[in-house]
This record gives structure tokens, sequence and C-alpha cells, in this order.
């Protein structure tokens, strides 16, 4: 088969059939499958690319997609050609796998991604475990001075685990995907403490009392050494990811930099989504109404996201969709009272159906609508009768995925 841009996307779309991805089907068992033992065969059968370039490794709940953009951005900006492997995509497969260099970001060409689904042997592999080794591939290839990897998801278990980084980073710790990674927070932490390696220094970007001893222990056991973002005195400053939990996300950047030994490039991280091309981080859309997305989808990510909302004293109109596998009955309560809600679900099976959503969220000011564009369409008519107003689009990845695809096309 010759490159195309038909045959390109031709074999996009028998990628996500043959091998369903998490992101649009879940975490069924042909769409995740835990444990290491198939990503290495295939990372031997592709040269070994893991062992070719230096890393960083982020896991956590949130933030982990910021904090690798801001680490990609800075060391980009010292001067060093960076990779960048972050999941999911919003609009365009090849996000996930980018050059980061001192002049901006370029993703994995479409005739790399082409050449590679069709000359290799991809049977019995995950969609997660054919796009990391894409992507370990590209970056060896590339001779990246280093990567900044990403975890999927937990971390112990990740196809991405079988680095062996320069600095493991775990952002935070939350209630999400309970079901595979465990129902508490000490739990989870233990999933995300999985990629520790012997000697290689360990970073946590938050500390307290009920996770903290299991990254002790897990340090200890390897051994290796152990940060929390709170030992180092650090400077933050304005960057143009404007989420309320980024101030968060910048310290535990600046404090894997120090642990790296690279001075921080405030100009390049303050620009960080301009260089790594990272969205739908409380992004502006639209100025008059003022308009924002934001891919935070967990409770810990949504109670932050509606909390600011709320301190913001304006009126809110709000498009909302959710996944049906996300813990509604926990963010029912932190969602704003006084919002008027365009509810939305978008394509794709693991969406929560509209009427189902509208059911569960009764005492709202709720209008069920036929499509993400569609929502948005009215939710734009009403927030330009009302003053001052805020929209914000949210609730899912998919949900802001559509809008913005929307939004560009105008």
């Amino acid at each position: 088969m010759i490159y195309t841009e038909e045959n390109y996307n031709r074999l996009l779309e028998g990628l996500y059939a043959r091998h369903p991805s998490v992101q649009n089907s879940g975490f069924t068992s042909g769409a995740y499958k835990p444990g290491l033992e198939g990503m290495l065969r295939f990372d031997e059968a592709l040269g070994h690319p893991s062992r070719k370039f230096r890393s960083v490794h982020v896991a956590g709940t949130n933030g982990k997609g910021s904090v690798s953009s801001m680490l990609a951005a800075a060391l980009a900006g010292s001067g060093l050609r960076v990779g960048l492997y972050t999941s999911p995509h919003l609009t365009d497969f090849r996000e996930r796998i980018k050059l980061i260099g001192p002049d901006g970001w370029s993703m994995i060409p479409r005739e790399t991604v082409f050449r590679f689904l069709t000359e290799r042997d991809l049977q019995d592999l995950s969609f997660f475990e054919i796009t990391t080794g894409l992507a370990f591939l590209w970056f060896a290839e590339e001779q990246v001075d280093i990567a900044v990897i990403e975890v999927g998801l937990g971390g112990r278990l990740d196809s991405t685990n079988i680095l062996c980084p320069e600095l493991a980073v775990v952002t935070s710790i939350g209630l999400d995907h309970c079901a595979l990674l465990g129902n508490t927070r000490a739990a989870i932490a233990g999933e995300k403490a999985g990629i520790f390696k012997p000697g290689v220094p360990a970073l946590c970007g938050q500390y307290d009392d009920e996770t903290a001893p299991v990254f002790e222990q897990r340090a200890a056991g390897l051994p290796c050494p152990l940060f929390f973002a709170e030992d180092f005195e650090v400077e933050t400053f304005p960057t143009d990811l404007t989420g309320p939990y980024q101030e968060a996300n910048l310290r535990t950047t600046l404090a894997a930099l120090a642990l790296l030994g690279i001075s921080p490039d405030r100009e390049a991280i303050a620009a960080t989504a301009a260089r790594t091309g990272l969205r739908g981080r409380w992004e502006r859309l639209q100025e008059h109404p003022e308009v924002i997305c934001d891919i935070g989808h967990n409770p810990p990510a949504l109670e932050i996201n509606f909390r600011r909302l709320r301190e913001s004293g304006r009126p809110l109109v709000i498009v909302y969709g959710i996944m049906a596998d996300k813990d509604l009955d926990a963010i029912r309560p932190m969602m704003p009272a006084g919002a008027k809600y365009f509810l939305v679900a978008p394509q794709g099976d693991r969406a929560l159906p509209v009427a189902q959503l509208s059911a569960r969220l009764q005492g709202l000011d709720c209008t069920p609508c036929a499509s993400v564009e569609e929502g948005v369409r009215q939710a734009l008519d009403a927030a330009e009768k009302v003053p001052g107003c805020i929209l914000y689009i949210g609730g899912s990845n998919f949900v802001v995925a559509e809008a913005i695809g929307w939004f560009d096309s105008r």
C-alpha cells in the first residue's frame, strides 16, 4: 500500500477497529492489557528503542499532561531536542507524539505513522502498546536528547514502564479508574509508585499523610532517592496554562528541573502551550462571550474547576457531558447550582446518554442537546444574552475535543 492521505486515514480507522483504544472503547479486555510482557517483546522486535534515549517518566491522576508539557518546553528552552509522548489526543492522533525544540513543536509525520503501521507485525498488541512502540522508535530514530514520557494509566503495569528514566515524577493522587487501580488513594499511589526504579530519583508533586508512606516504602525498598515538590524553594510565575491547578503543576516542574540539574527557562515555561501545542487546559476559545474549555473529567479535577467558576461570581453557562464509567454521584454535589446546563453526549459508545445524564442531574437547570455541536450552539446563544457570562465546556476529553474542532472550523 502506498502512502496517500486517503490510505493514511483508512489505516488509522483500521487501527482503531482492530486494536480498540481505551480512549474510544474504555477499559475492555481488548483495549487495556495490563502487564509489560507484550510491550517488552514488542520493544525487542523494534530493536530496543526504549534504551536509545534519555527520558523523564511522568505519572499521576491529574496534571501529568501539563507537567510533561512544561518539562518538555523547559528542556527545549535549554537547547535540547526533546521528545514528548502524551495521551489521549484531542483532534489528531499525532498529538500524542511530538518533537519539541527551541523554536516550537512538530508532530510525528503522517508518512512515518503510515510506514510503521504497514511494515510491522502488530498482531496481539493493544492500541497503547502500538502507539508506545511507535513513539519510542521515532524518538530513537530522531536521536532526541531526552524524551518526556507520560504514563497512560496507573504506572506499575503501564506499557511505558519498560523505561529506565533519569527521573520518575508522580504529579498527584486522586480517585479515578478505581476498578483497575484500587479504591483508596493509598492503593492508587502504590500503582503510580510502580514507575520508581532502583537508584533513579523519584519526585512526588504532593505530600499527604495517606499517600506519602506508600511512596516512602516503595523508595526504601528499591532503594531510590525520594523527593517531594515542597522540599524545593521555587518561585512561580504566570504561564499560558491558566487553570486553577497549574501553579501546583509548575511547582512540580520546577522541582523536577532542579533534580535534573537544568536551570528553568522562565520564558519557555511561560509559553508552554504555545511551544508544545498543548490544548484543553482551561483554554479560552472565545473572548465575547468568554468561552473556557478544560479536559478535567474526574472528581478531583472537576472540584477545582467548578470551585473556580463559582468563585468568579459571574453568571455561568455550562456545556457538560460525561463518560458512563465516571463517578457522577461524586461529581454532582460539586456542580454550580445557579448555572444553566446544556447536556451533551460526545460521539462513541462510552458516553453517558443525555437522557440518563439529565435524569441524574435533577434539580439543576438542564437542557438536553442532540450533539456537542448543538449544545455549544445553544449555549453560545444563551451566553450572549447574559452580560459578563462565562461559558464553560467540559466533563470529558471527548466533549472538549469536539468543541475545539467546532471552534477551530469556524
